[in-house]
């Protein structure tokens, strides 16, 4: 006697495809009507056209949150890798007093979330008596961004084997040379990966960002906030398009640039 339709397992897979659905209905709406050629979001779409995108390309703000998003990842992409980089080092290769304390506080800020972060470094610069600018929003968004780097850098440098660098310090070459000549090649996928995903990570923040960023400085997603409570523009759409192939399309150039990287190794 065959088993019933209903059962335990096709019940999981019916409730797996509503979540989906639920989650990812709404970018799929957001991307269609990023083309729709009509004025108003509506069904059916009366045409195709890039109209919005052109008009997205000459709106002087947000061409002004563009440059400000990309430098602000930029920079929070290569402090935090370069932190990053040498926070391993000294935790996987070294012993010193409280390295598990380090460890752990360095990792800390990926289990507090953004809003507490937010609030937090926001009274503490209350109390030293600073006022938001444009380098706290970087140091903001490398404390968030860091643990990310720590883990994908650590995770590597676990797997590289101390032979290769034991090996080229005995044939003459000091510490530094051998990071750069025998360490870091075979860091390199972590290293990408841990960049890209930094620089994605900033790029996309709006909740930790909206707490400090100074008074006239707007990244992409503070920007699309702001117009969402003006006005509701087809602009917006497909600037959440361009949005949404950014987001996307940079980890996996991270995930590809990694096993390039490992493929051709030595």
């Amino acid at each position: 006697m065959g088993r019933g339709i209903f059962t335990p397992w096709n019940g999981i897979v019916a409730y797996t495809m509503l979540v989906y659905i639920f989650t990812f209905a709404p970018i799929v709406v957001v991307l269609m009507l990023s083309f729709n050629d009509s004025m108003f979001g509506s069904f059916p779409i009366t045409g195709l056209s890039l109209r919005w995108f052109y008009e997205l390309a000459e709106n002087d703000a947000i061409i002004r949150a563009f440059k400000t998003s990309l430098v602000l990842g930029s920079l929070t992409a290569i402090i935090a890798t370069v932190i990053g980089i040498c926070a391993c080092i000294a935790i996987v290769r070294y012993e010193f007093p409280g390295k598990e304390f380090v460890n752990t506080l360095l990792v800390a800020p990926i289990l507090v979330p953004e809003v507490v972060l937010g609030v937090a470094l926001l009274l503490f610069l209350k109390w030293l008596g600073t006022s938001r600018s444009f380098f706290v929003l970087v140091l903001g968004h490398v404390i968030i961004t860091l643990p990310y780097v720590i883990l994908v850098v650590q995770a590597r440098l676990f797997g590289i084997k101390r032979v290769y660098e034991e090996a080229a310090l005995s044939l003459g070459a000091n510490r530094i040379q051998t990071f750069f000549e025998i360490t870091m090649p075979l860091l390199m996928p972590a290293i990408f990966a841990g960049m890209l995903f930094a620089f994605t990570i900033s790029f996309d923040n709006v909740t930790a960002t909206m707490f400090w960023k100074s008074a006239g400085t707007e990244t992409v997603p503070t920007q699309i906030f702001s117009m969402l409570r003006t006005s509701i523009s087809p602009e917006i759409n497909a600037l959440g398009t361009v949005m949404i192939v950014i987001t996307v399309s940079l980890p996996l150039i991270a995930g590809a640039l990694a096993r390039y990287f490992v493929r051709n190794e030595v």
